[in-house]
């Protein structure tokens, strides 16, 4: 599936509530140097102020380094800090509003769990799905909805849109889900809590990159 340059191929989450050695703004730093080609700031806690301060922070690297930032469930924040795009889950805000928003420009990335959900965010204007889990992991608990890659495949077959494929995804999983047809990786865990977020990052990368060159 082709894409956008802005949609990139390894999207990494970053985190303050599975790991506190790092900032935001400092996971992002590390992690485009190890190759990450787009970052998704995500916090699920904590008040609005204090979101958008470390919102910019990140914001802040991303454009020194050339790197789209999208912004995780909150779309106010996207917007004052002039992120790339947006990521809405299921009960966030609605897809075709937020295009009434933000315009044609701006990213709009949806979550989906089932087929359905994702052909109803590709109606409703979305410019990729992040579509998952994939595999069972710490953050989506609820073991029914593992989609495991033949899911994956389902859905990148019938979407004329980028899928990333999250949840619980290693850099030796990587090739699996590329070649059920997702166009990049979406990781939080596996690079945000190892001893070495740069080097997991970068070992996501060599994955990502050796798998595109075989396919070629």
């Amino acid at each position: 599936m082709e894409a956008s340059p802005s949609i990139g191929r390894l999207h990494v989450l970053t985190d303050f509530h599975l790991q506190q050695r790092y900032s935001h703004a400092a996971l992002a730093r590390l992690v485009i140097r190890g190759g990450a080609d787009t970052i998704q700031f995500r916090q699920k806690t904590g008040g609005l102020h204090n979101l958008l301060v470390e919102a910019r922070k990140v914001q802040a690297v991303c454009r020194d380094t050339s790197v789209p930032l999208i912004v995780d469930d909150h779309l106010p924040i996207a917007q004052a800090v002039g992120a790339a795009g947006v990521h809405l889950g299921q009960e966030d805000f609605p897809i075709a509003a937020a295009r009434d928003v933000l315009g044609p420009e701006v990213l709009i990335g949806a979550s989906a769990n089932t087929r359905a959900q994702a052909e109803a965010a590709y109606e409703a204007g979305a410019d990729y799905i992040g579509y998952g889990p994939i595999y069972p992991t710490t953050s989506k608990a609820y073991i029914k909805s593992v989609q495991g890659p033949q899911g994956l495949a389902d859905v990148c077959e019938a979407l004329p849109l980028p899928v990333i494929a999250i949840g619980g995804i290693t850099h030796g999983r990587v090739r699996p889900v590329l070649e059920a047809g997702a166009y990049g990786v979406a990781v939080l865990s596996a690079i945000c809590t190892a001893a070495d977020p740069e080097r997991a990052t970068a070992r996501f990368r060599a994955a990502i990159d050796g798998a595109l060159l075989q396919e070629a």
